[in-house]
């Protein structure tokens, strides 16, 4: 279980994206860019729908891979187990509350789900006092993942007055 998404503000403000089985090399390679751009730690969640050799993928991420630290993890729960420190945020249209509600402190875990189906309901169910969606107009299904990954993170960064720059 999830510890409260309560964090010492004496800690050092962090975010590290997770991505629960990514489908698209492209939106992967986009995200790494944007982690790279801002410092944060990129977790991938397999199985994964491509090779991190793959040409797309290298070149969404452009020559910026040797700045983000990747992390491959074989499972959702075996991530659990790993990294039990800080807040966890999983980011779903299913959610009731809006990412702009959220003051994000100290270390973060900003989750996002495959392209096709999102994260998996029973971790929605699971999480569902950790979960953010981003506000849409009725009928939009979803953000691009690698659109919704910059938001997110460009508004925890924002609230923290851009630590680093």
């Amino acid at each position: 279980m999830l510890a409260e998404n309560k964090i010492d503000n004496t800690l050092l403000f962090s975010v590290e994206v997770v991505l629960v089985e990514p489908e698209i090399p492209q939106n992967t390679g986009n995200i790494a860019r944007t982690c790279a751009a801002l410092g944060c730690k990129l977790h991938l969640i397999e199985p994964l729908g491509f090779s991190l050799t793959t040409q797309r993928l290298r070149r969404a991420g452009v020559d910026y891979w040797n700045l983000v630290e990747v992390a491959r993890h074989p499972d959702m729960e075996t991530f659990l187990r790993t990294n039990t420190d800080g807040a966890f945020y999983f980011f779903t249209r299913k959610a009731q509350r809006c990412y702009h509600e959220v003051e994000f402190r100290g270390l973060n875990y900003f989750v996002f789900g495959k392209e096709s189906t999102g994260l998996p309901d029973g971790l929605i169910a699971q999480y569902q006092g950790h979960c953010l969606r981003i506000p849409m107009q009725p009928g939009v299904r979803s953000l691009n993942v690698s659109n919704a990954a910059a938001l997110a993170l460009y508004e925890a960064f924002r609230q923290n007055n851009f630590p680093g720059f």
